[in-house]
């Protein structure tokens, strides 16, 4: 039966590859105010085809970007697939080859490759599952069993409606599982099923000492320096063995579980091979741990920014007013970011000398998502995407935060099994991003075995 279907898919991609480039020549950019009418042209389009397909589709409208959700009701387990079809920023212009929402194909290293914006993050990735859909519907002349789909418009702009939408329409989105395609392979022959994904809290600080900028000359040694104080409060976030030094940080951290470590340790992953690729050759993190648990499965604390000062050509010899920073932290298991973010702010206050204060501003709080792979979808998702790539389908982890996932099971209480084709160097949220049409025909052609395993 399935193998009807995946000809269907085979004999039907270029007219799959030109209903994309159509979604990909819409510039619905969300955090720009300027494309709001692009993001509403997305959305009725998606309506327009998922209508076609047979879908109750509709566009629910929201203080922000609209939703779209779809349904297609029959017997058997309801099945929940999400995506979003807004797009990150084009900036910058002129390191793009081609106009980004003008779909070139182009030469790629697997094969031809479709460059646009959003071609890879995520109109190509939701398009392999509508693709799956219609070439069901083509050969059994009805949609594949009991499904909603739900896509959202502001993915790529925090998802500010996003909650109050899913708390306020429980029971037009409430499913036995949700499927959710914006993650990518494990390498480029391994399928992979996310079953982990670390949360996220954001904290800027501003540490200020005197009432205005000092001349060196003058005051250098007797005056407090804010830069000063800021470098020694960041370089004790670690100690010297990688870990982080915030009062309780590890309190939540749970073990990684032998066969997890087992499965991971099997995969062919080179940590030097990652690390050269961007110009590094040494683990650095916790000792003793590897790339893929420091990645996968244990949090982090990074510095992203510090200025203050004089960073202008030249040099002048000032003692700064304030000095700022902005950290991250990567959360695991039941890590609460409320609480991490109060040890944090208590942490930096008794480091403070005397003529200082300090201001924070924080910036998202979100726990990290682990899936109950016991969920039968599982085991038949790994059977599905073995069914089709050249080695078997893997559980990993995603370094990454994708708090759809948590919402999901926080406010619906629904699984997530998270299923992409993305590539590494698919360039997304950067000039020239790309999907390899290898990808998409396969990313499709997955979708309708796991389909066929689901009903």
């Amino acid at each position: 039966m399935i193998d009807t279907v995946l000809d269907r898919i085979d004999s039907t991609q270029d007219a799959a590859l030109e209903r994309l480039k159509q979604l990909l020549r819409i510039r619905s950019i969300s955090t720009d105010p300027e494309y709001a009418p692009d993001c509403l042209a997305a959305a009725d389009w998606l309506v327009s085809e998922l209508s076609e397909l047979g879908f109750d589709a509709a566009r629910h409208d929201t203080p922000g970007h609209p939703m779209v959700v779809a349904r297609h009701s029959a017997p058997g387990p309801h099945l929940l697939f999400y995506g979003h079809y807004d797009v990150q920023p084009v900036d910058p212009l002129n390191l793009w080859d081609s106009d980004p929402f003008d779909p070139q194909i182009v030469d790629g290293d697997m094969g031809p490759a479709l460059r646009a914006r959003g071609s890879s993050d995520d109109k190509g990735q939701l398009m392999t599952f509508i693709e799956a859909c219609r070439a069901w519907k083509d050969v059994h002349g009805t949609l594949p069993g009991n499904l909603t789909i739900f896509l959202e418009g502001e993915e790529e702009s925090g998802s500010p409606s996003l909650v109050p939408f899913m708390q306020e329409n429980k029971d037009l989105l409430k499913a036995d599982v949700v499927l959710i395609c914006d993650t990518g392979l494990f390498g480029d022959e391994t399928p992979a099923i996310v079953t982990r994904l670390r949360g996220l809290l954001g904290e800027e600080l501003t540490i200020t000492g005197p009432s205005l900028d000092l001349h060196s000359g003058m005051y250098g040694g007797p005056a407090r320096n804010p830069i000063r104080v800021l470098s020694r409060v960041l370089s004790s976030l670690h100690d010297s063995h990688g870990r982080v030094t915030v009062p309780g940080f590890y309190d939540d951290v749970p073990d990684l579980p032998t066969q997890i470590k087992q499965q991971w340790d099997g995969l062919d992953f080179d940590h030097s091979d990652f690390l050269n690729e961007v110009g590094l050759s040494e683990l650095a993190g916790e000792h003793g741990r590897t790339a893929l648990e420091m990645i996968w499965s244990r949090p982090t604390c990074e510095i992203n920014g510090i200025w203050g000062g004089y960073n202008g050509a030249g040099f002048k010899t000032v003692l700064p007013s304030e000095a700022h920073a902005k950290v991250s932290f990567r959360l695991v298991g039941q890590q609460d970011p409320h609480k991490i973010r109060e040890s944090f702010r208590a942490m930096v206050q008794d480091m403070l000398p005397a003529d200082c204060t300090v201001s924070f501003k924080g910036h998202g709080a979100s726990m990290a998502s682990e899936m109950n792979t016991d969920h039968p979808v599982f085991a038949a998702g790994l059977k599905a995407l073995s069914d089709e790539w050249p080695k078997p389908a893997a559980f990993v982890g995603c370094g990454g935060s994708i708090p759809i996932a948590g919402h999901f099971q926080r406010i619906l209480g629904m699984e997530s099994m998270l299923v992409g084709f993305g590539r590494d160097n698919d360039a997304i949220h950067s000039p020239n991003e790309k999907y390899d049409l290898r990808s998409f025909h396969k990313g499709t052609r997955s979708w309708a075995r796991i389909l066929a395993e689901l009903f």
